[in-house]
């Protein structure tokens, strides 16, 4: 009587499968599933000739080469797909077979000899291993089988989590069963805790990464979500710092850790100090990157030991990385237009006109060069002061026009008509005897400083600054107006108002303690 009730229940199918192939006769994983039926009708040579059809329409199709008894050869993540095709159609030992190392019992109505033996999974398939586990835990669960699903949790929780990242629908139902049937594994919330984030489910993926940190308080990675999670979701900074700290103490040898960390350091406005000391208690962690070889080398620059910044510069040979355009060139020309400062004032002039002839080059080590509308009238302008100490004032006046003739600027894939650039165009022009000129330049400055402090904040505007934004939130309208202070001031100063502009530049540097433009002005 049960076989009956199968018989009629795959008749139906049948049935309806016809009825989707008259609309659609491609539909791969209706011909598949139709063969299947056929088979547990008994009518093996048909779906044997249907699935022959199907290869010939797709020879790339792995399920009806898995029916035909071959071995599709596909990696684990086709095979969990074939699984969860098997489990859609309530044919949970097959997808059991397909997953496990050795033959399992088929039990469906046809013969045991008209399904196939189970696939090898290639060992190449990185991160599955922990799903595999959790996959045959949850189809055993559906099988009823309480002690083979225990064991398959406990191998899941004791596989490498390494490159694990769930990102099917049925994953989330998978992975939820496994919490229920094994409240103390510490990796399925955590795994969970991925997919949900990436489906934008954000606080219920918060609330799996900290079940995960409580039952494992060494899971380095759980705290580093939260730590992004708890500063971009929550908006909660203190307890993302909190998470952060505990991250990198879980795994004190994870360079990404200690950049990531020191990312949140500089949103959060710690003093530039703590962060280069901080640094230096990792000096292997700093050189095996060149994000925190450069954040280093920005920080030695900011308080005022271009020197050491140099030296860190000639030592290494750097990638280029998308977000990190532009900083390797842009450390190198800070660090020898400090040095060439420190050399002007101490009357070395022919060693600044060195330093500030080097900082327009771009050595093959920077692996990048400035384009060729960037702005670098501050480069120009002080090449020709030094210059003119020099006696060259034909190269003096060759290079202030350079910087008082150049419109604009361009910085992140956009041209601005104001930059920080534009004071020293106005400087150049000061210096080339165009005393009016450099007024009204001032003068512009001042305007577009104060109009940008009201307008609206727009990532087109910010774009230079959009790699920061990369794994932390940040606040554009703040920077807008941390922006517009410093534009401010740099106009106050060149129409002679220094008060007001040193007072402007503290605010800046309130603001933003790391803002080494800021210092530069500020410093005697």
């Amino acid at each position: 009587q049960h076989l009956h009730v199968v018989a009629v229940q795959v008749a139906h199918a049948l049935d309806h499968l016809d009825r989707a192939l008259r609309v659609n006769l491609d539909n791969l994983r209706a011909r598949d599933l139709k063969a299947i039926a056929l088979r547990q009708l008994g009518r093996v040579r048909d779906a044997e000739a249907l699935l022959r059809e199907t290869l010939a329409l797709d020879p790339l199709d792995a399920w009806a080469r898995r029916l035909l008894g071959e071995t599709p050869g596909c990696d684990r993540q086709v095979t969990l797909d074939l699984a969860l095709d098997f489990a859609r159609a309530g044919l949970f030992r097959e997808a059991l077979a397909l997953l496990a190392d050795t033959p399992a019992a088929v039990s469906s109505p046809a013969s045991a000899a008209v399904e196939p033996p189970p696939v090898k999974l290639p060992d190449a398939s990185l991160g599955t291993e922990p799903l595999v586990h959790y996959y045959r835990a949850w189809l055993c669960h559906l099988l009823g089988d309480k002690r083979a699903q225990r064991r398959h949790l406990a191998a899941a929780a004791k596989a490498s989590p390494d490159f694990c990242f769930p990102a099917r629908l049925e994953e989330i139902a998978i992975l939820e069963q496994a919490i229920v049937a094994e409240p103390r594994d510490a990796r399925a919330p955590f795994y969970l805790g991925h997919l949900l984030y990436d489906r934008r489910r954000h606080r219920e993926a918060i609330a799996c990464w900290e079940r995960a940190v409580k039952l494992d308080p060494r899971n380095a990675i759980a705290w580093r979500n939260l730590g992004i999670a708890r500063f971009n979701i929550l908006q909660r900074p203190a307890d993302a710092r909190a998470a952060y700290e505990k991250a990198f103490a879980a795994a004190p040898r994870d360079a990404r850790l200690l950049y990531e960390r020191d990312q949140l350091w500089k949103r959060l406005g710690e003093k530039p100090e703590k962060r280069l000391a901080e640094l230096d208690r990792h000096p292997r962690l700093v050189r095996s990157r060149d994000d925190l070889s450069l954040e280093r080398c920005a920080l030695l620059n900011r308080l005022g030991r271009p020197d050491q910044a140099l030296r860190l510069l000639h030592r290494r040979t750097f990638q280029p990385w998308e977000g990190g355009e532009g900083q390797a060139l842009g450390q190198h020309r800070q660090t020898h237009l400090a040095l060439g400062r420190r050399a002007y004032r101490k009357k070395e002039f022919a060693v600044a006109v060195v330093h500030f002839t080097r900082a327009l080059e771009a050595p093959p080590s920077l692996g990048e060069a400035s384009h060729l509308l960037a702005n670098r009238s501050d480069v120009h302008y002080w090449l020709g002061c030094a210059q003119a100490k020099t006696g060259d004032r034909d190269g003096a006046r060759a290079h202030w026009t350079l910087a008082a003739e150049f419109k604009g600027d361009f910085q992140g894939m956009s041209v601005r008509a104001f930059s920080e650039m534009t004071y020293y165009s106005a400087l150049a022009a000061r210096q080339l005897g165009c005393a009016a000129a450099a007024t009204r330049l001032f003068r512009a400055l001042l305007r577009h400083a104060r109009h940008l402090a009201h307008a609206p904040a727009t990532i087109d505007y910010f774009a230079t600054s959009l790699p920061t934004m990369l794994l932390f939130d940040d606040d554009l309208p703040a920077r807008q107006r941390t922006t517009a202070l410093f534009l401010e001031a740099q106009a106050r100063l060149g129409l002679g108002q220094r008060a007001a502009a040193r007072k402007l530049l503290r605010e800046v540097l309130r603001r933003d303690p790391n803002h080494a433009l800021a210092a530069d002005l500020l410093a005697p």
